[in-house]
């Protein structure tokens, strides 16, 4: 009897999905048939998104892909919509490669974040990201553009198509919005150039979330497979820095408001923290003295020796904490399980030949 009422509550659910797949599957008929129009820029493009709502891992991906690029001396800018950020200015320069303009309240806390750990970066912020891109040019030299959560943005030619699917949500990609979490069917996929199967430790983790993929697409160039590996902890607020072996054994109270808050305390609780308390705030929270406040008093009532939240969360919270309080971040790295040669290949990069149009 259980299991027939959950195949039914999954069949309802699938059917409640289908108008959000079919508008998507609409859009990007009108686009693929010159309905709509496909604007290319003429610097190469890198996208970076997903299928889902929620977080997969886009920021730290985003900060490793930027990195190589730099490191290869490629000037790099990377376009974001900048999510509930404060400006309403049309086009907002955070960082011009040389210096971080802007705050993230201002900014928006992810490009932000980006433009702190990616110094010699360009980040700009924008819902049109083809006006931003040109508006980034007549003012800064950039070599190639990187697009932040940019899957769905099918308005730009990207010449690299990122798709991340996190192998911890085998359930996220079941069935679309807004009974589910996927803003468009999983055929979309197909679009990619490479899937990254994101917060995995080995070579063979993930399998739960590619045999959908596949079998929805028929065919899909082999997964690159990507980890977040914690690094140490950063003192809010100042430079100090901790090694992941200082807190061994101690308790925590952790925070945070990001995509997914379930993989941010199973990262802590990995760091050999007994974690006694979460309070998970929604995505891009605008935090305030008060929320602070309220947070530090929970920390102290439950008994918690640590007080701990993301990196992203950490820029935010910064300049509301009282004195007297010591909150710590946690700061990622991200590491290539698998896949390293077929990433390294798509970044080698050709500049366009011309023309500012093209296809999704």
């Amino acid at each position: 009897m259980a299991a027939t009422m959950s195949r039914g509550l999954r069949s309802w659910q699938r059917w409640a999905g289908y108008p959000y797949e079919l508008a998507a599957l609409a859009r990007l008929w009108c686009y693929n048939h010159g309905w709509f129009r496909t604007r290319r820029l003429p610097r190469p493009v890198i996208s970076v998104g997903n299928l889902t709502v929620g977080g997969t891992g886009k920021t730290p991906v985003v900060m490793h892909l930027v990195e190589r690029l730099t490191a290869q001396g490629t000037r790099v800018a990377i376009l974001s919509r900048g999510y509930r950020r404060r400006s309403t200015a049309p086009q907002l320069l955070v960082s011009d490669g040389q210096q971080v303009l802007v705050g993230p309240e201002e900014a928006g806390d992810e490009p932000y974040l980006i433009a702190c750990r990616c110094p010699r970066a360009v980040v700009a912020v924008g819902a049109d990201r083809y006006a931003l891109g040109q508006w980034v040019l007549t003012r800064l030299p950039v070599d190639c553009f990187v697009l932040d959560d940019g899957f769905q943005h099918v308005q730009l030619y990207r010449d690299v198509n990122l798709l991340l699917v996190d192998a911890t949500d085998s359930e996220g990609i079941q069935a679309a919005l807004p009974i589910g979490r996927l803003r468009e069917p999983l055929s979309a996929a197909a679009r990619a150039s490479a899937v990254l199967i994101t917060r995995v430790d080995a070579a063979h983790e993930g399998e739960s979330v590619w045999r959908p993929l596949l079998r929805a697409c028929g065919s899909l160039p082999p997964p690159i497979r990507v980890g977040f590996q914690a690094e140490e902890y950063r003192r809010v607020g100042t430079d100090e820095r901790r090694s992941l072996e200082a807190f061994h054994g101690r308790s925590a109270m952790i925070f945070s408001g990001i995509g997914n808050a379930e993989s941010f305390r199973a990262l802590v609780e990995k760091l050999d923290l007994t974690v006694i308390e979460v309070l998970a705030f929604p995505d891009h929270v605008h935090y305030t003295r008060e929320m602070m406040e309220t947070i530090r008093t929970k920390a102290k009532a439950c008994g918690a020796d640590l007080l701990v939240t993301t990196e992203k969360d950490a820029h935010k919270v910064a300049p509301l904490l009282a004195p007297e309080a010591v909150c710590w971040a946690v700061r990622l790295r991200t590491e290539i399980v698998s896949g390293q040669e077929q990433l390294e290949q798509l970044l080698r990069l050709e500049p366009p030949e011309g023309g500012t149009d093209g296809h999704a």
